[in-house]
């Protein structure tokens, strides 16, 4: 099929799955929670435990070839910044070259996958995942190229609205789209508002988006904010600044880098004008592939809408025509596509997300919040006099990050040790960022990466 269907997809393959056991164990067991027999009880009666088995972990001799000997797996908890690659992978990238090496341009209309349509292949995952029907999205370009399609269409500018609102600390990208879309428009960087955060705290409250909106509102045109906060993990209220910034008379955009494969989505039912996303964090699809774009169908009609097209965008009856006085975009999404994707990074995607149907995001949240849940009940049990935690308290505010405020304590040296004793997270702004991520971590990476955070610190003192 040239394009998806209309309808939110169902994955036949999804699994039904509980985790009633695990959750009874955490629940009645607050006195071995610091046990090791405990984490692993906790695996044994993970029902996604078998998923980990499909992805690379790297080993901690790996990461420290000069130094280290040990045949263990690392404990990686840095999928917030880039995901395991999937065994499959390597097989699926080989499918295709192979045709490419026997059968050349043709590989483009014949064979399993034609790469005149590859993209179509990730359409009912990536709907699923984000909450959408398949017109509404398109894997295309890479994220910071994607936002500025989505800024272009939405951000149109008047004399008496003219604003752009973000977050306080927007991850660079996104603020430097930001500022040089506000430029091309012939204004400055002061019609970028940011919405302010509360005095000893690092997160974005809705009731401050709220007052800002009501008190400039009538002078905002866009509104563009993260799904999740990158430093802190923050699960933004979507829905509810979707509602308010729409009766304001605002278009609304979404970040969704870190929250697409990591929270829940429901970006049709809540309104969301467009949004954008990489897919080598979460989504396991490989450093720099190919990104995502959803726009509602409720701008499917508008014939006006501003936007630089491309051949990709267009019908396939009328993309090759070389007068292009007929143009025939596609409806959707793919009307904003420009160029043809690149089917290796394609199938990069393709690898993951076949987990993802097989697991069920709804299940893969659950065990994510469990596993969250647990690494913070050990942290603040073991180390709640060294560090804070930053994240919001509430796991239906956050996805599977935590973030730790090191304070006075010189985080770079922090992050290198923790390398050397095999552990992988990242360090932004002194803050240590913790993702256990629920397709290929376990609660027994947990109770070691408490136990080796503990020796770390312990190390940095002395």
């Amino acid at each position: 099929a040239e394009y998806g269907g209309d309808l939110f997809p169902t994955m036949s393959h999804t699994m039904e799955t509980d985790f009633k056991n695990i959750e009874a164990l955490l629940l009645n067991n607050e006195a071995r929670l610091s046990d090791k027999d405990f984490a692993l009880e906790l695996d044994k009666n993970d029902p996604l435990k078998d998923f980990r088995d499909n992805y690379h972990i790297p080993k901690t001799s790996d990461l420290n070839p000069q130094t280290e000997t040990s045949d263990e797996d690392s404990i990686y908890f840095c999928g917030n910044s880039l995901g395991l690659q999937s065994k499959n992978l390597v097989n699926l990238l080989n499918e295709e070259l192979d045709k490419w090496g026997k059968i050349g341009v043709r590989g483009h209309f014949t064979g399993k996958r034609p790469w005149l349509t590859i993209d179509d292949i990730t359409l009912t995952q990536l709907a699923t995942i984000t909450g959408s029907k398949t017109k509404e999205i398109a894997p295309m370009n890479t994220l910071t190229v994607n936002l500025h399609i989505g800024i272009t269409a939405f951000y149109r500018p008047k004399s008496d609205r003219f604003k752009i609102l973000v977050e306080n600390t927007p991850f660079p990208s996104d603020l430097y789209a930001v500022h040089s879309q506000v430029k091309y428009h012939g204004y400055d960087e002061s019609s970028v508002v940011h919405v302010p955060v509360r005095k000893g705290s690092f997160l974005t409250h809705t009731e401050d988006v709220v007052k800002i909106l009501e008190e400039q509102g009538h002078e905002i045109a866009l509104v563009f904010l993260p799904g999740v906060h990158h430093l802190t993990g923050q699960f933004l209220e979507i829905e509810k600044i979707t509602k308010v910034a729409h009766d304001k008379g605002c278009f609304v955009g979404f970040d969704l880098a870190h929250a697409v494969g990591n929270v829940e989505l429901r970006l049709h039912d809540w309104g969301v004008d467009f949004a954008c996303w990489c897919s080598y964090k979460y989504l396991n699809a490989g450093p720099g592939t190919i990104g995502g774009f959803f726009v509602h169908e409720k701008h499917f009609g508008e014939k006006n809408i501003p936007k630089f097209e491309g051949w990709w965008g267009q019908s396939l009856d009328s993309r090759m025509q070389f007068n292009a006085k007929d143009p025939d975009p596609l409806p959707g999404a793919y009307g904003f596509r420009n160029s043809n994707p690149s089917v290796l990074n394609v199938m990069s995607l393709y690898a993951s997300l076949e987990d993802f149907e097989k697991a069920g995001m709804k299940n893969l949240r659950r065990k994510s919040i469990l596993l969250t849940g647990y690494l913070e009940k050990l942290l603040l049990s073991k180390l709640g006099d060294k560090l804070s935690v930053v994240t919001p308290k509430d796991p239906t505010l956050r996805g599977c990050q935590l973030s730790l405020d090191l304070g006075s304590l010189e985080g770079k040296k922090l992050e290198d040790l923790l390398i050397q004793k095999g552990v992988v997270c990242d360090l932004r702004e002194n803050i240590l960022r913790v993702a256990p991520t629920p397709l290929y971590n376990t609660f027994y990476d947990v109770f070691r990466f408490v136990g080796v955070l503990s020796d770390a610190l312990g190390e940095l003192r002395t």
